[in-house]
């Protein structure tokens, strides 16, 4: 086939997919829109070459009652879970509801360079029995996987997280950055505050870093006021530049506004995967360099 036959062919490839009533849409590795096809630009009410991130997309939305349709009464808690589980996977396919009663079936796809393609059919001819027990299983299955505090990943899925990305590091090469984070002094939170201050000092953590990762970075409370923080592609340099801005952002932060004063701070421990480190020992060394991190003073990042 010549090249302007091939041309042609994908001239006409892209206008079908364009008015194709199949939702399509291409999000960038910082997961900013980049493509909407029709069909999606009208059911997330989207215009024409807007570049929303999807995290605006889903909160104009909420704030609109036109697109998704998301069941919740505290939209950022919603925000913070779904962002948990969106990108962390190559593959992820999942029912959806719209604000215009249609059901939908959205895959997402990882390409190789960070970026996300998300695909959506129509499902609403499924019979309503059929789709109720898949979604009474799909809480369940949600429900296992996510703290329920933060909304973020509990410690199970967040090992399990490690361990894909670990494995993909191994067979391609990859960098892989592995950080344990803990919030200074918890404990005197707890004991001065109130163990209601210290939940909503926990919230606000997760609250100020989520927003600073990427869709395929990895999240999740591994228990009390520690944290795993997963950073494929990552050299060192950029994970510590990465990390010294989240850490300023908590200590910058003032998580309650009845105490206007009061701040609170984290120390991060980082270790970078080496060939033929297992999962144990790539952990056991950033909870080494988080150990350094405390017994440096605190409010810093040590690497192991």
């Amino acid at each position: 086939m010549s090249l302007p036959e091939q041309g042609a062919i994908a001239g006409e490839l892209q206008a079908a997919l364009h008015d194709s009533p199949v939702l399509l849409a291409l999000f960038d590795r910082h997961d900013r829109l980049r493509y909407a096809n029709a069909a999606f630009c009208q059911a997330y009410d989207v215009a024409p070459h807007e570049t929303l991130s999807w995290s605006e997309l889903m909160r104009r939305n909420y704030q609109r009652c036109i697109g998704a349709l998301i069941y919740t009464h505290d939209f950022e808690a919603w925000l913070v879970s779904a962002r948990s589980r969106r990108g962390k996977q190559v593959y992820r396919a999942f029912e959806a509801d719209l604000t215009d009663g249609r059901w939908i079936w959205m895959t997402e796809a990882m390409q190789p360079d960070g970026s996300m393609l998300c695909v959506a059919t129509d499902m609403s001819e499924l019979k309503v029995s059929e789709r109720e027990l898949r979604q009474a299983r799909d809480l369940a299955q949600r429900a296992a996987q996510t703290d329920p505090l933060t909304s973020i990943c509990n410690r199970s899925a967040i090992m399990q997280q490690f361990a894909r990305l670990l494995a993909r590091a191994a067979a391609s090469g990859l960098p892989l950055a592995v950080a344990i984070i803990d919030l200074d002094h918890f404990k005197q939170i707890n004991d001065r505050l109130g163990h209601p201050a210290g939940d909503r000092v926990i919230i606000d953590f997760v609250q100020r870093i989520q927003p600073m990762l990427r869709p395929h970075d990895g999240f999740g409370r591994l228990g009390g006021e520690e944290f795993l923080l997963l950073l494929p592609g990552y050299s060192q340099s950029e994970a510590e530049l990465s990390l010294h801005a989240m850490l300023a952002a908590v200590a910058a932060s003032r998580p309650l506004p009845e105490l206007p004063g009061f701040g609170y701070s984290c120390s991060a421990g980082l270790a970078m995967w080496r060939a033929g480190d297992d999962l144990a020992q790539l952990y056991a060394r950033a909870d080494v360099a988080l150990y350094q991190a405390k017994a440096s003073g605190r409010n810093t990042l040590c690497r192991h």
